[in-house]
């Protein structure tokens, strides 16, 4: 049986890269996923339903996630992928930068979060998976804001994991903490730097998008349920 079979999700940020992959792999795995997310993916799969909306507008993701449980009556996986950077370093960092990485990656991932833990709790299970990265683990020069968003998603990754399931309700919260990653946005860093990266890691290389999809697949899916507040870093190693 498909790991996902007749699960309803919610993906943010998936119109490419590791959001992408994760749409994808969890409609193999059975699962009905509405995409949320500004710009639309092209998918050929009747089980891919994409919504356009920005995860910092309140209101228009209240309405989206009504009509979620208007169509299904539940939401079984959230998976808080959207995510944008904006890179300085902090004396050169305007607040304008600032104000939109924490808007769409820390905000959005708690207003997104808002509306659908209760729903979870309601009925009784869900499982939530926050995806952070290695930077904010550990830091990284010229990422200020984005290593503060990503740290700021651990933190409410564990503090949600005690308060959505303080009552009783088999409410999971996890993260993923990607590595350097093959993605559109990555690759757009010059290469002498991309050959660094990959020197310093112990594999070898860069992650591909495929393997945190793996990762978010196994803590949505049932075979991580006793796995809660949890942290997966995906980065071959390279923090050893």
């Amino acid at each position: 049986m498909a790991r996902l079979d007749q699960k309803i999700a919610i993906v943010t940020g998936d119109a490419r890269g590791i959001g992408r992959c994760i749409v994808e792999t969890f409609v193999r795995e059975g699962a009905m996923v509405y995409s949320f997310d500004m710009a639309a993916g092209e998918y050929e799969h009747p089980n891919v339903k994409h919504i356009s909306v920005s995860v910092t507008d309140y209101a228009a993701l209240e309405k989206a996630v009504e009509q979620v449980k208007a169509e299904q009556g539940r939401v079984d996986i959230l998976v808080n992928n959207a995510g944008v950077t904006k890179d300085a370093l902090v004396q050169k960092m305007d607040e304008s930068m600032w104000d939109f990485v924490i808007d769409v990656n820390l905000k959005g991932t708690f207003l997104l979060t808002k509306l659908v833990a209760p729903i979870m709790m309601e009925a009784g299970r869900g499982s939530i998976v926050n995806v952070s990265s290695i930077v904010g683990e550990y830091g990284n020069i010229g990422q200020t804001n984005y290593a503060a968003t990503k740290a700021g998603v651990i933190g409410m990754t564990k503090t949600w994991a005690k308060e959505f399931t303080r009552k009783g309700a088999a409410v999971r919260t996890n993260a993923v903490a990607p590595g350097y990653i093959e993605t559109e946005m990555v690759l757009t860093v010059p290469e002498k730097i991309l050959d660094s990266l990959r020197a310093k890691n112990p594999m070898g290389r860069l992650g591909k998008p495929q393997e945190i999809a793996d990762a978010a697949l196994f803590l949505a899916s049932d075979e991580a349920s006793f796995v809660n507040g949890h942290v997966l870093s995906v980065n071959g190693g390279m923090t050893l």
